[in-house]
């Protein structure tokens, strides 16, 4: 008798990923190999004798981020099952946010369970969140430092995360509600992060399916008192706002969301790759944009030729909105003679002789 369907379901993601993971390290050592210098034979005349030859390359390690919740509880088991019937090491790391008492001992019992699990290395990161871009962005800002440092420490080939069916669309909603174009509609990358460090198995798995996988198996979970509160807006959305759709609107909304985030992904990269193409075509010799060129372009290809100009000045990308493209926009489609628009960042973007002038101001 095989596995319940949920725990089925789970591994079968997972074990989809790792094959994924197991692809792109591959790749990436032969690329490297080809990079290698060359031994010259020369460099080793008789009667010296020939340069051992290279140990084998060390298995893969592929980390989890739990935080002992059921998502991420569902993942770090079926990881301490596929990986190694792949040869793949697995780790754990959970990070201590620091924001409820007794942060660290859940932590610590988090590292306890991990290790019961047979993961190796396990490791518990307390951060400090700050404030910019209000509490859930700091923390997750904090989150993912702590992550990129912990995997390029033990050289992590990946790391995966938890993130469910159901936080994909919410993640939609999110992005929807603050106008930020098709790009926010995408929701959350399956694969994200330097080299493709960031790995999501379960975009296509339904939150109720991985605590089920962890209520068959006796894993024991721990529900963030968070994702309950209401000052939170992605737990008065998961709440109230999603429920109320599914009311109105009938069930199936969380799957027609998710499956929105995927087509919009593949609509923004197709126009980001378009952008990028076309951005060396509307510059002078200088390299400064030319407004008369940026106008023929069609409205979405001209906007991330702007948004990344806007970036690559100075501004953070996560406190530049559509409302700031859009002002910049009109600086080419409706010069009226406007002057300099400040930008986050201290970046000051305006008309001058027909060139788009974008710096730090």
């Amino acid at each position: 008798m095989g596995p319940h369907p949920a725990v089925a379901a789970i591994r079968l993601a997972v074990r989809r990923v790792l094959h994924d993971v197991l692809t792109d390290v591959a790749a990436q050592r032969e690329l490297d190999s080809l990079h290698a210098p060359s031994v010259d034979a020369h460099a080793f005349p008789t009667p010296h004798p020939a340069p051992p030859a290279h140990e084998p390359p060390p298995s893969p390690l592929v980390l989890v981020a739990c935080s002992g919740g059921a998502d991420s509880m569902a993942l770090a088991s079926a990881l301490a099952f596929e990986a190694p019937k792949l040869g793949i090491r697995a780790g754990a790391v959970t990070v201590d946010h620091g924001l409820q008492a007794g942060s660290d001992l859940r932590a610590a019992e988090v590292v306890a369970r991990m290790t019961a699990l047979g993961l190796g290395p396990v490791e518990s990161l307390a951060v400090s969140v700050g404030r910019d871009g209000g509490p859930e962005a700091a923390a997750r800002d904090a989150r993912y430092a702590a992550l990129d440092a912990v995997a390029d420490r033990h050289g992590a080939a990946a790391v995966l995360l938890g993130h469910t069916r159901d936080d994909q669309a919410e993640t939609v909603l999110l992005g929807l509600a603050r106008g930020s174009g098709i790009r926010s509609l995408s929701g959350m990358a399956a694969v994200s992060g330097t080299r493709g460090r960031y790995r999501r198995p379960f975009l296509h798995i339904d939150r109720q399916t991985a605590r089920k996988a962890c209520m068959v198996q006796s894993l024991p979970v721990w529900d963030d008192p968070h994702n309950a509160d209401p000052a939170y807006t992605r737990s008065r959305l998961r709440h109230e706002g999603l429920p109320a759709l599914e009311k109105a609107l009938g069930k199936g909304v969380v799957e027609a969301l998710a499956r929105t985030a995927q087509l919009s992904r593949d609509d923004a990269d197709a126009l980001d790759s378009w952008a990028a193409q076309a951005e060396a075509s509307v510059r002078d010799a200088s390299g400064r944009l030319e407004c008369a060129k940026l106008f023929a372009l069609p409205p979405a290809v001209r906007r991330r030729i702007v948004r990344r100009a806007v970036i690559e000045a100075g501004a953070p990308a996560g406190a530049l909105f559509a409302r700031h493209i859009e002002e910049v926009d009109r600086l080419i489609t409706g010069w009226r003679g406007q002057g300099a628009i400040n930008l986050p960042g201290k970046v000051v973007a305006q008309r001058q002789g027909g060139r788009l002038v974008i710096r730090q101001g």
